[in-house]
């Protein structure tokens, strides 16, 4: 449809900002379940704004091999939209998978690989910016937990607490 001034109107999408805080909650009670989450929703939102012929679940599921091109994706949005802050898309990939890595270790010390959702945060920070920016969505920013969150938050309570559990109780 044309405008008064014939220029084809641009459709204005909702978008629910992740906040730092609630993603760092979410990676944590999920057991870093999240983070391929986040990683697939952030494939899709590409996917979707830049009609690509992609598989955001495979890319998600396979990110090993294509985080690294999601950073450098995002980077160019948030720069694209007047970021100025930037962050090694290399460092930050490495840093990721290295700590995931780090989940073969033996008890307690593969409880280090839980410190890799740092390694997104910079990614995170940079596409919300980029899409605060964007002509083309409407941000919201929802401080509260869905259904599915305080699902996810209360069945990893339950397994963090059985983790911690089999952490202290000696085996014979």
């Amino acid at each position: 449809m044309d405008n008064i001034l014939g220029n084809p109107e641009k459709e204005i999408i909702e978008f629910e900002i992740l906040s730092i805080q609630k993603f760092l909650v979410l990676s944590i009670f999920s057991l870093g379940l999240y983070e391929v989450w986040w990683i697939y929703k952030s494939w899709r939102f590409f996917r979707d704004k830049d009609n690509l012929d992609i598989m955001p679940a495979a890319r998600a599921i396979f990110s090993i091999l294509f985080l690294h091109g999601l950073f450098e994706k995002i980077q160019d949005f948030s720069k694209s939209k007047g970021h100025t802050k930037t962050f090694s898309s290399a460092g930050y990939y490495l840093g990721f998978i290295g700590l995931n890595f780090t989940s073969r270790l033996p008890d307690p010390y593969w409880l280090v690989s839980f410190l890799s959702m740092f390694f997104l945060i910079p990614a995170l920070e940079s596409l919300n910016y980029g899409i605060k920016q964007s002509e083309n969505y409407t941000t919201i920013e929802n401080g509260k937990y869905n259904n599915r969150q305080i699902g996810i938050i209360t069945v990893g309570s339950l397994f963090w607490v059985l983790v911690l559990i089999g952490l202290f109780i000696p085996t014979e």
